[in-house]
């Protein structure tokens, strides 16, 4: 450090957690370690190694590895790590045979099994409209605040006397969905995640209604059906009082966003697209691929053809993305060539045709105005996007176990979709504990290496995920609202003694996937 022999300590402390509730915790500040869509492009994803890895999600893994442990140290956590994909095998890898890790787990007194999950091995979770949750409607359709990842701007102007046509009115400060120092906020953000949205926007109207009563301002409670207007004019009886404003400001911006999310022009779309992705999902188990695209061909409507109804490029990208993740590794020949390049094609005209580019058809052509976008540029992008379309599919080629997440249905029952993290939980929880083919134990010492081998030859118990009482996944690319919920109820129902958390890098709601999220950038 120069002259002198001078050293400098640099303090670490756990990473930034940015918890949403107490089974689910974020990690903005790493949003970017997203898995290849693709996995590995030859032999198993053991061949798959830290050295194999770009150079900057190289450096985003070692940084996580480092951040994981710092965080277990200060949990006091002794951990057995498994995997289910390429890179969490290697994240998992690396965190196993890190040396400070080690050291660390021998001091350890509390077990917790931690099993990292490919986001890229299922998709279609990311990008579907399966879940009933207001909180993951609130985190798909309102603007992120700025600087944040995690959170939403919540528009505060109804509060105010200043009347402004511009949504994106920057005078008044936005608000946001983090409350930690509003009890009844917390209480209703819990509802939020954890009712069904009929009973989350009822809970809504129940806490304004107390808070109402509280302040003795003049509410008149009405029964039945919640409206986003009953709410607004609840709203406004808090607005001319200031200590009530003061009083119950985080519950407002909790109601506020309910309010601007339920009259969001995206949310009168959330039904056609469940709609749609049911269909789809018949439609692969009874079809080829290519009369899918076909049937997906015709509603592809170039701007000037589009009424507010139909589909937008934006919308088209989710569901070949949500499309592909689900049929799985895909039998090649020309009807699916040809099928593909007609849809290549509407689809290039339609985002020539958009008379300003929105930011995520900016980022995919690398064009910032449509004078610039030109009908090469166009064609390229898609043909870029459809190779990583063709990635997403071919993501879970080389699983056993884990290998689809589509049913094809029976006579009595529809074909639906299997979430792999469902199937994942499943097995943790299996009371007969078999020996998971695709949730792979990684080694940290020469003991873990002694009783996988002597497991070949004696009756040994190799390392099972649900050996301990604490259970972390860690999403590797994001979960989803739903996701999260469907975990908890799995476990509570099946393995009530074992208390599991969530972790991701970044929350990725449905309609907020970006382009590098979906491996589409160029």
């Amino acid at each position: 450090m120069g002259p002198g022999g001078r050293a400098e300590a640099v303090l670490r402390g756990p990473p930034l957690l940015a918890p949403l509730t107490a089974e689910l915790g974020l990690l903005p500040g790493l949003a970017a370690l997203v898995p290849p869509p693709g996995g590995p492009r030859h032999g198993g994803p053991g061949e798959l190694g830290l050295g194999a890895l770009p150079s900057e999600l190289r450096a985003a893994v070692r940084v996580l590895v480092g951040e994981l442990d710092a965080l277990f140290g200060a949990m006091g956590l002794r951990e057995e790590s498994f995997a289910v994909g390429s890179l969490s095998r290697v994240l998992a890898a690396e965190l196993a045979s890190y040396a400070p890790a080690r050291n660390r787990r021998r001091m350890a007194a509390n077990r917790a099994s931690v099993v990292f999950v490919d986001r890229t091995l299922d998709l279609a979770g990311a990008v579907g409209h399966h879940g009933d949750s207001l909180a993951e409607k609130i985190l798909s359709v309102l603007p992120k605040l700025p600087g944040h990842k995690t959170d939403v701007m919540v528009n505060m102007v109804e509060l105010t006397a200043l009347q402004t046509p511009d949504e994106a009115c920057s005078i008044i400060a936005p608000g946001c969905l983090a409350q930690p120092n509003d009890p009844a906020a917390k209480a209703l953000w819990e509802s939020f995640m954890n009712l069904k949205q009929k009973e989350a926007v009822m809970e809504a109207r129940r806490h304004l209604v107390e808070a109402a009563s509280r302040e003795n301002l003049p509410i008149k409670m009405s029964m039945g059906r919640v409206t986003p207007e009953q709410l607004s004019s609840y709203i406004q009886l808090f607005k001319n009082n200031l200590k009530a404003l003061e009083n119950h400001c985080g519950l407002l911006q909790l109601v506020l966003a309910t309010v601007q999310t339920l009259k969001h022009p995206q949310i009168s779309k959330w039904d056609n697209f469940l709609a749609f992705e049911r269909l789809l999902l018949q439609s692969i188990g009874e079809s080829e691929m290519p009369s899918v695209l076909n049937q997906l061909l015709t509603m592809i409507k170039s701007y000037s053809e589009r009424m507010p109804d139909d589909y937008t490029c934006e919308d088209f990208l989710v569901l070949l993305v949500y499309m592909y993740s689900v049929v799985g590794e895909i039998k090649g020949g020309k009807e699916l060539d040809k099928a593909e390049e007609e849809v290549k094609k509407a689809l290039a005209k339609a985002i020539c045709d958009e008379p300003e580019p929105s930011p995520l058809l900016q980022k995919i052509t690398g064009c910032d105005s449509a004078q610039n976008l030109t009908s090469q540029k166009a064609t390229d992008a898609v043909d870029n996007i459809f190779k990583s379309l063709r990635d997403i599919a071919r993501a879970r080629m080389h699983m056993k176990q884990f290998n689809s997440i589509h049913n094809p249905g029976s006579n009595t029952h529809q074909a639906s979709y299997k979430p792999l993290l469902k199937q994942v939980v499943e097995e943790i929880c299996n009371p007969d504990r078999p020996d998971p083919v695709d949730i792979e134990h990684m080694s940290s010492g020469l003991t873990d290496l002694l009783k996988t081998g002597f497991s070949m030859f004696m009756k040994v118990n190799r390392p099972h995920p649900g050996d301990h009482p604490l259970l972390i996944i860690f999403m590797v690319g994001g979960v989803t609202v739903s996701e999260v919920k469907m975990v908890k109820d799995l476990v509570a129902t099946r393995k009530p003694g074992t208390q599991v958390e969530t972790a991701q890098m970044l929350d990725i709601p449905p309609l907020n996937y970006t382009t590098e999220q979906l491996g589409l950038s160029l």
